[in-house]
């Protein structure tokens, strides 16, 4: 039985209910079936309403019972529950020099899951190298932004925090605000102890919509 499920394509789920049924069908099992093996392989007693009430989703599954149900039927375990995927565009500098980070080929490059906060239409990931945007941001962390227009500085962008492109093809994430004269800006870390750049040519600038710290971003 274990041979049978470590050869099984491991498919991803919409939800662990989803799961149980495809496990149920796959194996012709009933939800009596079921319940009866599961009843002597997890702690809390399972009868065939339990079993119902997850199919329906009203009724969490553990764990364990998860692992229990995979071996009784045959079924292998969901890898990942499906979410919506975001590019990670590349690195994007907060002080550390970074060279223009659009490195992959659209949507080729490594995918990290979309906060469930947003909707993944149009979004772009870059990870941040430096430490110009402490304590807000810090190496390794996420930001997530929206690019209505290729080339600008729309006014929405100005006096926020920013993933930008400088004319010398580096990739910058600071406050942008107004230069000294129109098509400058001044590039502002967070971190005081930090370098700020004046009167700076932009290609474009677009708002930071979420940021994941490193330890919190799922990577697929």
């Amino acid at each position: 039985m274990l041979c049978a499920m470590m050869a099984a394509k491991i498919l991803p789920y919409s939800s662990l209910n989803d799961w149980l049924a495809n496990a149920l069908n796959a194996s012709g099992m009933s939800q009596s079936a079921l319940a009866e093996e599961l009843n002597g392989m997890v702690p809390k007693q399972v009868d065939r309403s339990v079993v119902n009430k997850m199919v329906l989703g009203s009724r969490k599954i553990s764990a364990e019972e998860m692992l229990s149900i995979s071996e009784i039927t045959g079924f292998p375990l969901p890898n990942e529950l499906h979410r919506p995927t975001v590019a990670i565009a590349g690195a994007v500098g907060a002080g550390a020099m970074v060279p223009v980070f659009d490195a992959y080929e659209k949507g080729d490059g490594p995918q990290v899951e979309c906060p469930p906060q947003m909707s993944p239409h149009g979004v772009v990931a870059v990870e941040v190298q430096g430490d110009s945007m402490e304590p807000v941001y810090s190496a390794g962390d996420l930001l997530f932004y929206t690019r209505e227009a290729a080339e600008g500085v729309p006014s929405d962008a100005i006096g926020h925090r920013c993933v930008c492109e400088d004319m010398d093809g580096m990739g910058w994430v600071k406050q942008v605000r107004a230069g000294s004269e129109p098509g400058l800006f001044h590039l502002i870390s967070l971190n005081p102890g930090a370098d700020n750049k004046h009167d700076v040519k932009l290609k474009w600038a677009a708002r930071v919509r979420m940021h994941l710290p490193a330890d919190m971003a799922r990577r697929v």
